[in-house]
């Protein structure tokens, strides 16, 4: 299987729970929560919101990732999807801005909360990802 059939399948099985503007909004109100402080409704978004992308990426694509010789393991990271991994490689995408330079993990939250992705810069997150393991699948 090639990176861009992997990305497409990749696309089409979030779109399939999902349409993007729903994961935006999904993305968005979560934001918001965390904005305002709203434990309770932080409490009651984020399970869901983690849980939908999670669950896509590990049963939903098992066959996909498979096919391409990718393992599918637990996230590290509190925002991150999964631990993707090829010939040894590694890679996490995730769900929110992660601060490169030094803060590390803790760099996903800002002083107006967590700065989550769209829909769109997910799948841009996660195609850099297989990007690096179809290199090392070459």
């Amino acid at each position: 299987m090639t990176l861009n059939e992997t990305i497409a399948r990749l696309r089409a099985g979030h779109l399939m729970v999902r349409d993007a503007q729903e994961w935006d909004k999904l993305s968005t109100d979560l934001g918001r929560a965390y904005d305002s402080n709203d434990d309770e409704l932080i409490a009651q978004l984020q399970p869901q919101f983690l849980q939908s992308w999670r669950t896509v990426t590990r049963y939903v694509l098992r066959d996909t990732f498979d096919a391409a010789g990718i393992a599918v393991a637990e996230p590290s990271h509190p925002w991150g999807i999964a631990r993707l991994t090829a010939n040894g490689t590694s890679c996490e995408p995730l769900l929110c801005q992660a601060d490169e330079t030094g803060a590390g993990r803790a760099g996903a939250f800002t002083k107006s909360g967590v700065q989550l992705l769209t829909f769109a810069d997910t799948m841009t997150s996660y195609t850099d990802c297989l990007s690096r393991l179809f290199d090392e699948l070459d």
